[in-house]
């Protein structure tokens, strides 16, 4: 069994419907050491439990504190089965229709990490990429933060609503989605096209790396274009998952809209440019 704690985590868990709930544990106390809006929060999803027919019990605020390991767990956590992960190929999948979305030939946006080892990072990359309507993240096995309960709360639940697959080895996962006509696009800070200067409006999968290290060599090299955010400060680079926001909210808006930023006085917004290096 997985552990879940939070209210929203668990909460989403449970409007998903992807998990299946063993039982969920609330604070026994909630009315004395919550303020009213949490503690109203803790009732409606206990009615939930109910409603979803998920089994609810009681425990003081001390235990679910030793259960979670933390104090952050806001007086719920929930036992459940662990979330089935996608493999490369489930997200080829028929996209389903998203709201905000144009319904004709819908195009794919990919986020893929490239080995984002802390937690609170990646629950906030995933809770953006929800936001922005990315159609699937791609995480590797090894050397990169898991799915835990630490990463599931700071996603806010969204990660309960993503497809998510996990692969071995991301350079040939990203070759795989090359031949499949998506274009690789790299953040990285040494890039030499802004990030507001290219058409996201096409199938496409953003790459982000390491905290600090950034791409690995082989993700760089496979990249069809590598993307920077320009700074004025005197930092170099953002955070990832900040970095990572700035970029997937520009996708979110040009795809949104229909069109791109013009690739050349010709061409305009609605045309870009045709772009080097697909399927290389």
């Amino acid at each position: 069994m997985d552990l879940l704690y939070g209210i929203h985590s668990v909460e989403e868990a449970l409007r998903a419907g992807r998990r299946s709930f063993d039982h969920v544990i609330v604070a026994r106390e909630r009315r004395d050491n919550f303020d009213a809006h949490s503690a109203s929060r803790i009732e409606r999803l206990v009615a939930l439990c109910h409603e979803r027919g998920v089994r609810v019990r009681t425990e003081l605020r001390e235990q679910l504190t030793q259960m979670a390991g933390t104090a952050a767990h806001q007086g719920v956590v929930a036992l459940v089965r662990p979330q089935e992960l996608l493999t490369l190929e489930d997200l080829y999948e028929p996209l389903p229709p998203r709201l905000g979305a144009r319904q004709e030939a819908p195009r794919r946006l990919i986020l893929a990490l490239d080995g984002v080892e802390d937690p609170q990072n990646l629950g906030a990359l995933l809770r953006v990429a929800d936001g922005a309507g990315v159609d699937g993240v791609v995480m590797t096995e090894r050397r990169a933060a898991p799915l835990s309960p630490v990463a599931i709360k700071a996603s806010a639940g969204a990660s309960e609503h993503l497809r998510i697959a996990r692969v071995v080895n991301l350079v040939r996962a990203l070759e795989q989605l090359k031949a499949r006509n998506l274009w690789i696009i790299g953040l990285d800070e040494r890039g030499t096209e802004d990030y507001d200067h290219f058409d996201f409006t096409g199938d496409c999968v953003l790459v982000l790396g390491r905290e600090g290290a950034g791409l690995h060599e082989l993700t760089r090299k496979t990249c069809d274009h590598l993307l920077r955010i320009p700074m004025s400060g005197g930092v170099s680079s953002l955070n990832v998952s900040a970095a990572g926001a700035v970029v997937l909210y520009e996708a979110f808006r040009q795809r949104r809209m229909g069109t791109g930023p013009a690739r050349d006085a010709q061409a305009g917004a609605s045309k870009p440019k045709k772009q080097k290096g697909l399927g290389s």
